[in-house]
């Protein structure tokens, strides 16, 4: 990928100097308030970057709004360990959120690493936040079938305090037809969630709340099905701000569930944002036996 990359409204490019990286700072500040402890020092991403790692930028008038940063690690194979590509950071500011920048962030990083030779990058994410498992999963194309119980131990930022810091650690296979379609120009047609309720599908749907919210399903998923609907939370953070009990329940809840999934062989393949009913709603789809890699 040429050095810098234009594209509708933002340049994305390398940031690679100590004199770009109190903008760094800046970002994670917007973007996790409330912790300082939990900013990524300068030294740590200049370490990283000058040691194999990618630190992308996207710049508006040369004012940063939003940064990717990861570096090389292992994952197992049958042969022994391989390389990949660790993605361990994607900030977008407040004022670009929900405007493709993450999306050509993830897709900036995805080829300059295709570059490096690898083909998988991993990474984590809160899995009860709709807005990321959008882009994670329906946009970006990657797969899941890891949960990690309190990945991070206990957070302190405003956006990830008071609850364990579960996550799901997805996989985004780079050079499989699956990503290569997500990512390309071409639009692709929108499931809706009557779509899969009309195959064989185990619904695990949650509860309305009469306040307007959402409460855990009352049962666990059915593993009897090839695919599995898994409800969470449409704004999992204003839930939990409202009532930080009931964020825990979902907590423990999709805990529960997506373990007791994985550990059947199902994967997370797809996510569905439904509008069409009464209230909006959000899904994961899980896919029992083979990697969809190809979907």
């Amino acid at each position: 990928m040429p050095d810098a990359q234009h594209l509708p409204g933002w340049i994305i490019r390398l940031i690679e100097t100590p004199e770009e990286m109190d903008a760094v700072h800046d970002l994670q500040r917007l973007v996790w308030p409330g912790s300082e402890t939990d900013v990524i020092p300068a030294h740590a991403l200049l370490a990283v970057v000058h040691n194999g790692g990618l630190l992308l930028g996207a710049f508006v008038q040369d004012r940063l709004v939003g940064a990717a940063w990861g570096f090389p690690g292992f994952y197992p194979t049958p042969d022994g360990p391989r390389l990949k590509h660790c993605s361990h950071m994607l900030g977008v500011h407040p004022q670009w959120r929900d405007s493709g920048l993450g999306f050509a962030l993830k897709r900036a990083q995805w080829q300059m690493v295709r570059n490096q030779g690898l083909d998988l990058i991993t990474w984590t994410y809160d899995p009860l936040l709709s807005r990321n498992a959008h882009l994670n999963i329906t946009k970006l194309g990657a797969v899941c079938n890891t949960y990690r119980r309190s990945e991070y131990g206990d957070m302190q930022d405003s956006l990830n305090v008071g609850l364990p810091s579960d996550r799901f650690q997805v996989d985004w296979w780079l050079n499989t037809p699956r990503v290569e379609r997500r990512l390309s120009r071409r639009q692709r047609p929108v499931l809706t969630l009557n779509h899969f309720l009309a195959a064989d599908v185990s619904l695990c749907a949650a509860v309305p709340d009469p306040a307007g919210g959402s409460r855990p399903p009352g049962h666990g998923p059915s593993l009897n099905s090839r695919l599995l609907l898994v409800e969470i939370p449409v704004d999992f953070l204003a839930l939990k701000e409202a009532d930080l009990g009931l964020g825990c329940d979902w907590r423990f809840y999709a805990r529960e569930a997506f373990e007791t999934a994985f550990a059947a062989g199902y994967l997370v393949t797809e996510f569905v944002f439904d509008k069409t009913g009464e209230r909006p709603r959000s899904f994961y789809l899980l896919t029992h036996g083979e990697s969809s890699l190809d979907t």
